[in-house]
């Protein structure tokens, strides 16, 4: 695709094969794109796709096989001060100040400056990511954005032409990501630098981007189709969820990535399909439903009121004296109700969610399940956690087996086989369950995690942020591995997300929490949307966009620490 201005940045049949003992492994496929100059253009696509080696190519860092990379019609070959690189790891020297740590950078490519001139060179640059009063703090006394701002500085530091952003927020937590996104959008405006952003995130691409670029699923990918962000600038995180050019031009991309990912065979970087079955609550047959030891264990005669969390405090002790993270935590549940709990980090979202797992003990107040209180943890309690808590020596089948052999000692050996194989193959694991987990792909592990909690039956499902450490395309697969498995046992549920559209997407209502210390329920949203829930169709429907609204105003709200009400 050509561009309207001259391109300052050419990439032209650019491809990269990798050979190992599995022999060799084709990762670009000819690469086209033209940048402009002050143009800002993001690379989306799925995990393992290629767009590290990509930019790393772009960067000179890696030498592609074929295809040619020019820089102002130039040809590109090796790393350049032209071009500033910003990894997904913070990459600093960790004995050296904020300022040392940028210095080195200017001292290395400024060498034609004076002395008086390279420090006020660091010192612009660390201010203008705002860390001007924390030029003396090493990165220990740093916070992770913090410290990727300060890679920012310093790849900024180099006055490059392009500068290169390597997933640089997708370990940082979304409202430290928000900050970031900001500043790299007031660097676009203020510096008026070319910028080509690495991706997975479509949400990140088009509040900060002229153009997305779509790359292909592995092996040999391209860049597919591209989009011109046709939405006016500054574009506010909630403003633009009202605008109807960002929402179509969203489901345009969510669609795409959909169907590139049909055509893969996988999703993200699980190996396996999902099994083409028919919804418990859609054919009642006896083939059909989970085995007779799972439903005899989930059987309750409590319907309303199964879960109640009743003034509920938790208090740290610390070196300055008590800290109350929880304060009056209020909340009552039915039973088979699914409930999102969100907020920004450190208002205690994860302490409410391993208080209910009888994890964490409650300083006050108390949790009752099924007319019983909550006071240690167990099997009826089941949790998936952001990593995958398995055993790496075990199968898949093994690792499900321990809880399931525990929960249904009374079930004969071919009836737990019965209930492990039935959720492994809901998960989409039907060809992997002799796969060890130290074999298998974060997605797959989470997918062997959700199978384990499903089987054992439990009163209570807690999900901590099970899809955090995952790109979004594989979290978008295994939300809908979570939706249509919870779909037929209806489990009662409560799951800590930072994510707004997980959130709505999963649960009858969506429970916001205020900012820490003292964090207590600042409101609740009531989902009124049918179930079962489609994402593409619900991204056409105005009431999502409406809920969208209403928790992304509330997370504004807090946005700038504790507020003294809630909404």
């Amino acid at each position: 695709m050509t561009t309207a201005a001259s391109p300052i940045l050419t990439l032209s049949g650019l491809t990269k094969s990798y050979t190992g003992s599995g022999g060799t492994t084709h990762v670009l496929d000819g690469i086209d794109l033209e940048i402009a100059e002050g143009e800002f253009v993001a690379i989306l696509g799925f995990s393992g796709a290629g767009k590290t080696t990509l930019i790393n190519s772009v960067a000179g860092l890696v030498e592609p096989d074929g295809g040619e990379i020019l820089l102002r019609g130039e040809p590109v070959s090796g790393p350049g001060k032209d071009r500033g690189l910003v990894f997904q790891s913070y990459s600093l020297f960790p004995w050296l100040t904020v300022e040392a740590n940028v210095a080195l950078a200017v001292d290395a490519v400024h060498k034609d400056k004076s002395k008086a001139e390279r420090a006020a060179l660091v010192r612009q640059k660390v201010e203008l990511v705002g860390l001007g009063h924390a030029m003396d703090r090493k990165p220990a006394q740093l916070s992770g954005g913090m410290r990727q701002r300060v890679a920012v500085a310093r790849a900024l530091a180099m006055e490059p032409e392009i500068l290169l952003l390597d997933e640089p927020l997708s370990a940082l937590d979304a409202l430290t990501r928000a900050k970031l996104q900001d500043e790299i959008e007031r660097i676009r405006k203020e510096e008026g630098r070319t910028i080509l952003l690495v991706t997975n995130d479509v949400d990140e691409a088009l509040l900060l981007a002229d153009r997305v670029a779509v790359l292909t699923p592995a092996p040999a990918a391209r860049i597919g189709e591209i989009y011109a962000v046709n939405v006016a600038r500054p574009r506010d995180r909630e403003a633009v969820n009202d605008d109807p050019a960002y929402q179509k031009l969203r489901a345009e991309i969510i669609a795409y990535l959909g169907s590139l990912n049909d055509q893969s065979g996988s999703v993200g970087e699980s190996a396996v399909d999902l099994p083409e079955v028919v919804p418990l609550d859609l054919v009642q047959k006896r083939d059909s439903r989970p085995p007779k030891a799972y439903r005899d264990a989930a059987r309750s005669p409590v319907e309303k009121r199964y879960l109640e969390f009743f003034k509920l405090d938790k208090v740290y002790p610390t070196p300055k004296g008590p800290l109350k993270v929880v304060d009056d935590f209020n909340l009552i549940m039915d039973k088979g109700e699914f409930v999102s709990l969100i907020g920004h980090s450190g208002c205690g979202k994860s302490t409410v969610l391993t208080m209910a797992a009888g994890l964490n003990e409650i300083t006050d107040g108390g949790i009752v399940l099924d007319n019983r209180e909550i006071d240690v943890a167990g099997p009826d309690k089941a949790v998936v956690f952001q990593a995958p808590s398995l055993m790496p020596w075990l199968t898949a089948r093994e690792n499900v087996t321990l809880g399931v052999d525990r929960v249904y000692p009374h079930a004969s050996r071919d009836e737990r086989r019965d209930i492990v194989d039935y959720y492994l193959d809901r998960v989409g694991l039907v060809d992997a369950k002799e796969k060890m987990a130290a074999e298998m792909s974060n997605g797959m592990r989470q997918r062997v995690g959700i199978a384990r909690a499903f089987a054992l039956s439990p009163r209570l499902l807690l999900l901590d942020e099970p899809f955090g450490m995952l790109d979004s395309l594989t979290r978008w697969d295994l939300q809908d591995v979570l939706v249509e498995t919870w779909n037929r046992t209806k489990v009662t549920a409560i799951m800590v997300t930072h994510d707004v559209d997980e959130a709505i997407l999963l649960a009858d209502r969506v429970v916001m929490m205020t900012n820490g210390p003292n964090a207590t329920i600042g409101k609740v949203l009531k989902v009124d949307l049918p179930r079962p829930r489609d994402r593409k169709a619900l991204l056409e429907t105005p009431q999502f966009y409406q809920y969208r609204q209403e928790v992304l105003h509330f997370l504004a709200e807090y946005d700038h620490g504790p507020a003294a009400k809630a909404a």
